[in-house]
């Protein structure tokens, strides 16, 4: 499947440690490859439409992502630093989410 990067996401990766970047890459690779099929521990349902890409190492790392015409669509990335999500990182995807 075709993955699309939103700005803000790219910007994030851009922004992270060279090794967490290229763990980020071999994630995203994993996803491009197996599309719907991709699960833990590599990627989580959130709700209905949203996932999570889960980047383990030095730098936990999240990308919410959808699909959306056959595509991914990458649409916010944050690093986690507790161990439950923020509703407020649920809430920044869902209002990207509800304007692709």
């Amino acid at each position: 499947m075709e993955i699309i990067v939103s700005l803000s996401v790219e910007d994030f990766i851009d922004k992270l440690q060279p090794k967490t970047i290229a763990k980020v890459l071999r994630t995203t690779d994993l996803l491009e490859k197996f599309g719907y099929q991709l699960s833990m521990p590599h990627s989580r349902k959130i709700k209905d439409n949203l996932f999570e890409l889960r980047v383990r190492g030095k730098q936990e790392v999240r990308i919410f992502y959808c699909f959306s015409s056959g595509k991914i669509i990458l649409i916010h990335g944050f690093i986690k630093k507790k161990q439950k999500i923020s509703n407020r990182e649920i809430r920044k995807a869902l209002k990207v989410l509800c304007h692709t």
